[in-house]
């Protein structure tokens, strides 16, 4: 089976806000995926991806104050 995955999602804040997401598919699935799976912020900021105990990709990000946008 393929998969189509993809989002575009606005944050806001006053205050610097520090987030951990969970956008992304299962390693294992990575090559069932029609497109690679990259992830675009604007304002650019750095974003730092781990896995979790449970072996799903954690992205970590700060909004900065004002918002930021992400998408894939």
């Amino acid at each position: 089976m393929l998969i189509r995955a993809g989002y575009d999602i606005a944050f806001t804040a006053e205050i610097p806000t520090a987030v951990v997401a969970q956008l992304s598919i299962r390693p294992e699935r990575a090559r069932d995926l029609v497109t690679p799976h990259r992830i675009e912020v604007t304002p650019d900021v750095p974003i730092y991806d781990y896995l979790d105990m449970f072996g799903n990709t954690c992205t970590r990000f700060t909004i900065p104050p004002g918002g930021l946008q992400l998408s894939c």
